[in-house]
């Protein structure tokens, strides 16, 4: 490689994600070179092993990436590997899963099942997107939650909750980011006043940096949250990734649980 690595390159998918990077955690370091779904598997087996976690950012979005502080470029994340500067920061944990980004039940998972369907379909991603959003929308629903959150309980009744590794920007030109993967605390947030027409604008205003306009969040931190929906299964999207899954669903925060190869806390900020 030009930035002067040795590396082992396996190309794989799916499960098999996860059986590739255990036999890559015994030399210590795996590298995850994707988008956040397979940084999230390959940081699972990392937080398990002890091993050291590297990003080749070739993702979408790459959130991950972008908030521990690692360049977009190939060749500059690749140099941030070779540099083999650690930081630890922390992971979430939901049923004995890591996820590094976040976790959401209700709108959102049914959101991406209903585009990626589409996309098998032949559609493109934003015709896909748009389709996916008018069926999402017309089976509009809220889901009944009972949760705990460092063992205060509360119900509310909400179209989707939102568990976050750390504390996100709700509106803005950071929309998205967070500050610090160092807080040791989970986010949660609800919309309980969310209605049809919102739940249309929400993306929009999303993509305009407007989210809290005219929205009614309610945002909670904690290091444990324990959520018990009025399903007896439930899809989730996991750092991206839908899984389904059986409440109770239990979240806690691993504090500086993942090594990985990043700029330092000053460089990347």
């Amino acid at each position: 490689m030009r930035a002067g690595l040795d590396a082992r390159i396996v190309v794989v998918r799916g499960r098999d994600i996860a059986m590739e990077a255990e036999k890559a955690a015994a030399d210590g370091v795996i590298v995850a070179a994707g988008g956040d779904g397979t940084v999230s598997a390959v940081a699972d087996v990392a937080v398990r092993t002890g091993a050291t976690l590297g990003v080749l950012p070739l993702g979408t979005f790459n959130h991950f990436a972008r908030d521990t502080g690692i360049p977009l470029d190939l060749t500059e994340a690749a140099s941030i590997i070779r540099q083999g500067t650690i930081r630890t920061v922390d992971a979430g944990e939901l049923n004995g899963r890591i996820f590094v980004n976040n976790a959401s039940l209700g709108i959102y998972p049914r959101l991406v099942w209903e585009r990626r369907a589409e996309q098998r379909r032949g559609r493109d991603k934003w015709s896909a997107f748009s389709i996916a959003l008018a069926k999402t929308w017309w089976s509009y629903r809220t889901l009944t939650m009972r949760m705990v959150l460092d063992g205060v309980p509360l119900v509310r009744r909400s179209p989707f909750l939102f568990i976050g590794n750390g504390e996100y920007h709700a509106e803005g030109i950071d929309l998205g980011a967070r500050p610090s993967l160092e807080a040791g605390r989970l986010s949660a947030y609800v919309a309980p006043e969310c209605g049809r027409a919102e739940l249309l604008a929400m993306p929009l205003r999303a993509l305009a940096g407007r989210l809290s306009a005219g929205a009614t969040f309610e945002a909670f931190t904690a290091r444990e949250i324990i959520v018990e929906p009025s399903h007896s299964r439930i899809g989730l999207a996991l750092d991206g990734e839908i899984v389904v899954a059986q409440p109770p669903l239990h979240c806690r925060i691993r504090a500086r649980a993942l090594r990985v190869l990043a700029p330092s806390c000053e460089a990347a900020g």
